[in-house]
């Protein structure tokens, strides 16, 4: 049985302001390196045998906590982006609703392609699927950690899983530094063993920033 652990990255200055990050390279603030630092031993007690992150730096530094503790390498794979917003991209969510009224309320709604340059759900979904395929086939029977995003965590476990948009909207979004967990046999394929676990309490911030 392999076991995948999807872990989104610690807290960022813009996940604070409720700023749109998207496929903007925002570092971790001092919260988000703590938290890396305090979920990192947990990770590291699963035993993974290997760390695959996303390119962006939020990630990258994130999973760079546990290769510290495991001596494992850091794999990175720029498919595990987040989700591109498009012209929202370095917007407050308030400037959103301002500015675009209407693909903000399709956005709320749960439109999978609300316009304004955003990248369509179904193909978000397909990406992050594909990379994490690709990433539990480097330790078939094992536990490979990856870290990403919490947009395109949500909809690359439910591609994965087979849920459509209207299941994956019931799921709630994992805070920073939280994660979740899948495993994979041949028997039942991928199913969803934990969501959302992680140290740290706090309301999770809405998937665009």
């Amino acid at each position: 049985m392999t076991r995948l652990i999807i872990w989104r990255h610690g807290n960022t200055d813009w996940n604070a302001e409720s700023r749109v990050q998207g496929q903007t390279d925002v570092p971790l603030n001092a919260l988000g390196r703590e938290q890396a630092r305090a979920a990192a031993p947990v990770l590291a007690a699963l035993r993974p045998d290997a760390v695959v992150a996303s390119d962006l730096r939020r990630a990258a530094d994130t999973a760079a906590a546990l290769a510290a503790l495991t001596g494992l390498p850091v794999r990175s794979d720029a498919r595990l982006r987040e989700r591109h917003f498009g012209q929202w991209q370095g917007l407050a969510l308030t400037e959103v609703a301002e500015r675009f009224p209407d693909e903000y309320a399709r956005w709320r709604a749960g439109d999978p392609d609300p316009g304004a340059g955003i990248e369509n759900l179904d193909d978000l979904g397909k990406r992050l699927g594909a990379a994490f395929r690709d990433a539990a086939d480097l330790a078939a029977g094992g536990t490979v950690v990856v870290t990403t995003h919490g947009g395109g965590a949500r909809q690359g476990v439910g591609h994965l899983l087979g849920w459509d948009h209207t299941v994956l909207r019931s799921v709630g979004s994992l805070a920073n530094c939280h994660w979740t967990e899948l495993r994979h046999d041949d028997v039942r394929g991928w199913h969803l063993r934990a969501h959302n676990v992680g140290l740290i309490t706090q309301p999770a911030l809405t998937d665009a920033v």
